[in-house]
């Protein structure tokens, strides 16, 4: 597709559930309410990533101050790369959701999915494509419902919810937002990025690598993802990546 891909492949950052404005969260920052993200962001910067990938729950609600949503788009403005975000069920795309907020005065960097872009971002430049469906109540919905077909020459899924091989959704009483192996698998895509679960975590093990990269604050760390290199295009490989919290 005519895209130039480094021998050392593409590199990707993923992280998910920072929870800013978390007062718990806080705390363990030593007060710093944007540390989390910082860090992540410093990692991406480190290992040369290409992009940074943040699948849900990055602010704890929609009723952070304002102020905090300025700090957060002054923080991505600087990374030097593409950050693409995933709503997820703490940070919705209500009326009144704080990404509304920041893509008011969003950096030409930040792609905020149900918000800058509706549901895909095409990032030319590497022939990728990521795709995801935000998280647009507190309700319930389908992680992973109608998956796009590719176009690029990579594609990555970002998901926020909760997996089980084999979900059953009769059940009334069950986890919200379920994800199942067959689901990851019909995606078809490079990497499924998932947010939700607190621990870093492979699922489904099937032909689609899919990860939990965990919040920073319990994980320590990152998912750095490598797809593709000298030669046809290869299984993502993902490494974690401590932080220094």
């Amino acid at each position: 597709m005519g895209v130039k891909v480094s021998s050392a492949g593409m590199i990707l950052v993923h992280s998910s559930d920072l929870h800013i404005g978390d007062e718990e969260t806080t705390r363990a920052c030593g007060g710093d309410e944007t540390l989390l993200l910082a860090q992540v962001l410093d990692a991406a910067r480190k290992v040369r990533a290409d992009a940074v990938l943040l699948a849900g729950d990055i602010f704890e609600n929609n009723r952070v101050p304002r102020v905090l949503g300025d700090r957060v788009a002054k923080l991505v403005a600087r990374a030097g790369r593409p950050v693409v975000v995933l709503p997820g069920n703490h940070d919705p795309l209500v009326a009144d959701a704080i990404w509304r907020s920041v893509a008011r005065a969003a950096p030409d960097n930040l792609f905020v999915l149900g918000v800058t872009r509706p549901r895909a971002v095409v990032l030319a430049r590497l022939g990728l494509e990521v795709w995801g469906n935000p998280h647009r109540s507190y309700d319930d919905m389908a992680p992973l419902r109608a998956p796009r077909r590719r176009r690029t020459a990579f594609q990555v899924v970002l998901a926020h919810g909760h997996y089980e091989p084999v979900p059953d959704r009769r059940r009334r009483l069950r986890p919200a937002w379920l994800i199942g192996a067959a689901e990851i698998a019909a995606t078809g895509a490079d990497y499924v990025a998932l947010g939700h679960w607190n621990r870093a975590t492979p699922v489904a093990g099937g032909r689609v690598p899919a990860h939990y990269s965990g919040s920073p604050e319990l994980s320590r760390s990152v998912n750095v993802v490598t797809l593709g290199g000298a030669g046809p295009t290869s299984r993502a490989r993902v490494m974690r990546r401590a932080l220094p919290l």
